[in-house]
């Protein structure tokens, strides 16, 4: 199988560690990278167009979720997406689009990583067999690890002043994507694997804690007939104000690997 053409959209902390990774690696080529700020040698985002993507397998993006209502057509015609910020497909238009672009192009893929999230391929077969009923994910950082838009911002500040854990948001993951777009992709992930309940039946919780200094704490509760559970919790090392726990960069990493051996379709990896 020859190497992986890879194009990287977003040069921050997580895209430069991909960059670099990548390039290690004998099964990928990465061609070209875009950002929205100006970095010598690396394309400006307005360049992501035909002429830049006909030498592309598959673009990698870790930037911003807006980003996909802008390119998402332009690069699902030429190459394979690898979606980070899984938080636009909370958008029903967008995933929409991203399922018609699908069936239009039956060879081509969109993967959503399973970052934090433990055990999405599970998930994903509970929900194929009909057995999944309910999924609940919980999400716990230290205040200053979260980028948040209001109404949560205010109440993510006072959470600062405390020594106790604030619960900032219960409820849809759908309602909580666009004011945490940054911090829940996790929860976005995991709405794609359990796609009979979708963004609107996977449940979100999510916690400020100002007694969390070093760790991102994942909890994902999946619930079937008869009872039937599974709970697991993740400690992800992070350091101080980090939004993306250290491990989840490896595990992106790891995603992208996966997707050389995934079929058409939208799929966690």
């Amino acid at each position: 199988m020859p190497a992986t053409r890879v194009g990287i959209i977003g040069y921050g902390n997580l895209g430069k560690f991909l960059h670099a990774e990548l390039r290690k690696l004998p099964e990928f080529e990465v061609v070209r990278v875009w950002n929205r700020s100006h970095i010598d040698g690396i394309q400006p985002i307005e360049e992501i167009n035909e002429k830049n993507l006909k030498d592309i397998d598959l673009v990698v993006e870790v930037a911003h979720p807006d980003l996909m209502a802008t390119y998402l057509e332009t690069i699902l015609a030429h190459a394979d997406l690898f979606i980070g910020s899984p938080t636009c497909l909370a958008d029903d238009g967008l995933m929409a689009t991203t399922k018609k672009l699908l069936a239009e192009n039956p060879g081509r893929r969109v993967f959503v990583p399973a970052g934090a999230f433990w055990g999405g391929n599970d998930i994903q077969k509970m929900a194929e067999t009909g057995l999944l009923q309910a999924l609940t994910v919980t999400m716990t950082k230290h205040p200053n690890s979260f980028k948040l838009r209001e109404p949560l911002a205010a109440k993510n500040e006072e959470a600062k002043e405390g020594d106790q854990p604030v619960v900032l948001y219960e409820g849809p993951v759908r309602d909580l994507c666009p004011i945490a777009p940054n911090n829940v992709n996790t929860m976005a992930g995991a709405s794609v694997a359990a796609f009979n309940l979708g963004f609107d039946g996977v449940k979100a919780k999510l916690v400020s804690d100002p007694k969390l200094h070093d760790w991102h704490i994942v909890e994902v509760l999946a619930e079937g007939p008869d009872g039937f559970q599974v709970h697991s919790i993740r400690k992800n090392p992070a350091k101080p104000g980090a939004v993306t726990g250290q491990l989840t960069y490896f595990s992106f990493l790891s995603s992208i690997k996966e997707t050389r051996h995934k079929p058409a379709g939208l799929q966690i990896c």
